[in-house]
């Protein structure tokens, strides 16, 4: 068999070309292996080297994703009688103490829970437990059942969280301005032009209300405003005046003690504690002596038209009023 004959040839570049020159048999026995080779590899492609590049991938796109489902409000609706007091109903019901002291103040301007509430009253409440577990100390809406007639509150929360409770025609239940300074048990005294004074024993003006209640009994500012006197007063003994917003001013007579650090120039807010019940002055007894005066006239405390309540805005009135309408058919 002939040798095979290698020739090196000069090629471009300097690469180096071999030219093999080999017999018949040779060149067949390469061509039948080669063939075998290829017939068995598994990796072999029938596809043009171009083709066998891995497609550019294509950007990718977000798949479209739908916002998350709002989870429905479950509404649970709680009963409870009151036999003792508001606050031991609405303990019944699972309601906080917090929540049960903004309550007592939301209906404070339609019931006093010591002396209007009777055995058998009721409350209804209805509570979100859809949320965080938090429903249970603050009730979507409340219902008091007295007797024949019912008063409800709805809640509402400020953009700071805040809860409040309003009227369902949106009007804040807390006044700017209460009725009431106190806790009293009931009026002993009213206002009157014209009465027998039970100290003097001769007919004169009885310029405010006598409203009873257990001496120490916390008193209240009923408006924010200036402490205009304070001290004693022939009659009235130890004496708060205090000028709030114009027209009104408020007096509160008998107190057996002033609270703590009051001064006049204080400024004092709704609810803040001013003094305590006692029966200092011309008194029967532990009472407070309470006075409003529009322009400097006394008026009826029980029924002088006070400031009218804050509403809420325009543009939260349509949500407020759809609550309430889907609140008040669970109640």
């Amino acid at each position: 068999m002939p040798l095979s004959v290698a020739r090196v040839l000069p090629g471009r570049a300097g690469k180096i070309i071999v030219v093999c020159a080999i017999s018949s048999v040779c060149a067949a026995y390469l061509l039948s292996h080669d063939h075998t080779a290829r017939t068995e590899d598994p990796d072999v492609s029938l596809v043009s080297k171009d083709s066998a590049k891995p497609a550019a991938a294509s950007p990718a796109v977000p798949a479209a994703t739908s916002p998350p489902a709002t989870k429905p409000p479950a509404f649970t609706v709680k009963h409870a009688s009151i036999e003792h007091s508001f606050a031991a109903a609405a303990k019944a019901m699972g309601v906080d103490p917090a929540t049960t002291a903004i309550l007592t103040r939301a209906f404070r301007g339609e019931l006093n829970f010591s002396r209007d509430l009777r055995s058998g009253d009721s409350v209804s409440a209805v509570f979100d437990e859809s949320g965080d577990g938090a429903a249970e100390s603050e009730p979507l809406a409340v219902r008091i059942v007295r007797g024949g007639t019912t008063h409800d509150v709805f809640l509402h929360k400020d953009l700071r969280g805040k809860p409040f409770y309003y009227s369902k025609d949106g009007a804040s239940t807390r006044p700017s301005f209460e009725r009431y300074p106190l806790e009293f048990t009931r009026v002993s005294s009213g206002f009157s032009l014209h009465r027998l004074d039970p100290v003097l024993h001769r007919w004169q003006s009885h310029d405010g209300v006598d409203l009873a209640a257990p001496a120490g009994t916390p008193v209240h500012a009923t408006a924010r405003g200036v402490v205009r006197f304070i001290g004693r007063q022939t009659g009235y003994g130890k004496v708060v005046v205090i000028q709030n917003p114009p027209p009104y001013s408020t007096t509160f007579a008998h107190l057996s003690r002033f609270a703590k650090g009051l001064r006049r120039g204080s400024r004092v807010s709704r609810d803040q504690v001013i003094g305590y019940v006692g029966e200092t002055g011309w008194a029967t007894g532990p009472h407070l002596h309470y006075e409003v005066h529009v322009n400097n006239v006394p008026r009826d405390p029980l029924t002088v038209e006070l400031p009218p309540k804050t509403p809420l805005r325009a543009d939260e009135m349509p949500q407020f009023k759809a609550r309430v309408a889907e609140l008040t058919a669970l109640l």
